[in-house]
């Protein structure tokens, strides 16, 4: 596995981290990590309204502060996709 770090929360406290990876090896279809604040009950019931999430799956929280983080990871993987990065 390689992980491409894209960037962790700028304003993050010590030990809380948000951060975003993206693994360059899935050719075709890279996949985007995320590490973030586990979702509390009020907020995983909503979100259970749209999509049921399994045992394996979670609902995670990612501050307002990292889109631009967020951005670049999405666009490393594209360009992880076809074959740029």
């Amino acid at each position: 596995m390689a992980l491409l770090f894209i960037g962790i929360d700028p304003h993050s406290e010590e030990d809380k981290c948000p951060a975003a990876w993206v693994d360059t090896e899935m050719k075709g279809e890279p996949d985007i990590i995320f590490q973030g604040w586990l979702a509390d009950e009020e907020t995983q019931a909503e979100c259970r309204k749209n999509s049921h999430h399994p045992d394996d799956e979670a609902v995670i929280r990612m501050p307002y502060r990292m889109i631009d983080i967020i951005r670049k990871a999405c666009d490393a993987a594209e360009q992880a996709a076809v074959g740029d990065l």
